[in-house]
């Protein structure tokens, strides 16, 4: 349990840093590392990365949608089918973020175990 809280904490401030700099993939960077170092076991090697970015992007979106009253993300998800529901197009970016990081730390847990 002490694993999961620090890969998740240290996921999310690695994924912070490297988003400043680097574009929307940095969250996969940021799986790949944590799950690099931080060694889980069976399933939370993907879910704790996943829950990680999804809480990061989707709390990201909702501040930066919430500046300008959801205008741009209302009519985002117009052109996706979403009915124009603003949260939603929230739910589905925090989804794909979090479906990336995930992927990505499998493969990071599973090249470190290739190098031991």
């Amino acid at each position: 349990m002490k694993n999961n809280i620090i890969n998740f904490v240290v996921t999310i401030i690695i994924a912070v840093i490297l988003s400043q700099f680097l574009p929307w993939w940095s969250v996969m960077v940021a799986g790949f590392v944590s799950a690099l170092f931080f060694s889980l076991k069976r399933a939370a090697v993907f879910f704790v990365p996943f829950l990680a970015i999804f809480c990061f992007w989707a709390v990201y979106a909702f501040m930066v949608s919430s500046v300008n009253d959801f205008t741009l993300a209302k009519k985002i998800a117009l052109l996706l089918p979403l009915g124009g529901n603003a949260y939603l197009l929230i739910l589905v970016t925090g989804l794909v973020g979090g479906l990336a990081a995930g992927v990505a730390a499998v493969f990071g847990k599973q090249l470190g175990g290739l190098v031991r």
